[in-house]
């Protein structure tokens, strides 16, 4: 039976990881701060690695000697990853795999279109341990993970991540506000290409590379190839997915307005930020949207229709919904989003011309 260990496993990411090892039938060991429950089956070590002594359940009697692969979701200081790859480099067997899921912020910004893991890099530091600067620190992590593993470190670099679970709120904005029905404001163009990942093709994919070692090892950029869906497809899904739930609440129909995106900037509106995933047509688009990622593919990634990805969030928030809980969110990222008032002035702008 396949041994892993996850660093983290609580949230988005990591509990996709531990989903699908359970699934697989894998031994599945965690370490995390132990303020979430794991599902029945996994081990739960209790350690917070912002702490000096944040790594001493695994060396305390009872942990495994070795695994077969360790999945580190790690986003803050790079001297955890540092700590955490140097004491399991002799546990981990020279077949077995460190999986570190990394970012494409790592390259410096804004990648040209068509970019693939032989870009230039951002600088990193293995021994940082403060958290200023996300694409260093990320970049940092990854230094530390192959100065103690070498070939046995694979470094994930994702892209955009959506999916159930999502904890920076971009796709449940979408739906929450769909749901609300009436006039929605949809930035165009609506055969505008996105590229994305599902968070459990990422964890698939991170179990498959890690216990197949002739298949991958240094870093792949994982995410969908540019085009897998559009910004007509994304909400067009969001639509479909919550019109029975808006009529039931006696909410109107959604009715997505497509504006051009130089009426969207003109309003005054932040892409990305409050309208998630969007990012008008030029280079910053290409850079977010437009990387080569044949490399994943090569590598075995498959990555789902967006209609799967957008009906599974909306059952994970109806979920939440139901059970009277908050829709998580990540404490290092700002809330994202559209205020009313400033949709409402840019559909009146879109409407006069």
């Amino acid at each position: 039976m396949t041994r892993l260990l996850v660093l983290g496993g609580s949230d988005f990411v990591g509990r996709a990881v531990v989903d699908d090892a359970l699934a697989r039938g894998w031994d599945v060991t965690v370490l995390n701060r132990g303020s979430t429950p794991v599902p029945d089956g996994v081990r739960q070590l209790v350690g917070d690695r912002t702490r000096a002594d944040g790594l001493d359940a695994l060396r305390a009697p009872g942990a495994h000697d070795a695994w077969d692969a360790v999945v580190d979701t790690w986003s803050w200081a790079p001297a955890a990853v540092r700590d955490a790859a140097r004491l399991l480099a002799d546990r981990i067997p020279d077949d077995g795999r460190y999986v570190y899921v990394s970012s494409r912020s790592v390259y410096p910004f804004p990648p040209a279109r068509g970019a693939d893991e032989s870009a230039a890099l951002v600088d990193g530091d293995p021994d940082d341990t403060t958290h200023d600067d996300y694409a260093r620190a990320k970049r940092g992590a990854e230094i530390a993970a192959v100065e103690a593993l070498g070939d046995r470190a694979i470094l994930l670099r994702a892209g955009l991540i959506l999916g159930p679970r999502e904890n920076v709120g971009r796709l449940p904005w979408w739906l929450r506000r769909v749901v609300r029905g009436g006039p929605v404001l949809a930035p165009g163009p609506a055969d505008l290409p996105l590229q994305y990942v599902d968070a459990r093709d990422l964890a698939a994919f991170a179990l498959d590379v890690s216990t197949n070692p002739a298949r991958a090892s240094g870093p792949v950029d994982v995410v969908s190839a540019p085009g897998h869906t559009t910004m007509g497809g994304l909400l067009a899904a969001c639509v479909a997915v919550t019109a029975d739930d808006a009529a039931a609440a006696g909410n109107p129909p959604a009715e997505l307005v497509w504006v051009e995106p130089e009426v969207v900037l003109a309003a005054g509106i932040e892409p990305w930020s409050q309208l998630p995933v969007w990012l008008p047509p030029g280079e910053l688009h290409d850079a977010l949207h437009g990387s080569d990622t044949s490399l994943a593919y090569e590598l075995g990634l498959r990555p789902r229709d967006v209609r799967e990805t957008v009906r599974d969030t909306w059952t994970w928030l109806r979920a939440l919904d139901a059970a009277g809980e908050a829709t998580p969110q990540r404490a290092d990222r700002p809330a994202v989003g559209l205020p009313p008032d400033l949709e409402a002035a840019a559909l009146a702008a879109a409407a006069t011309g």
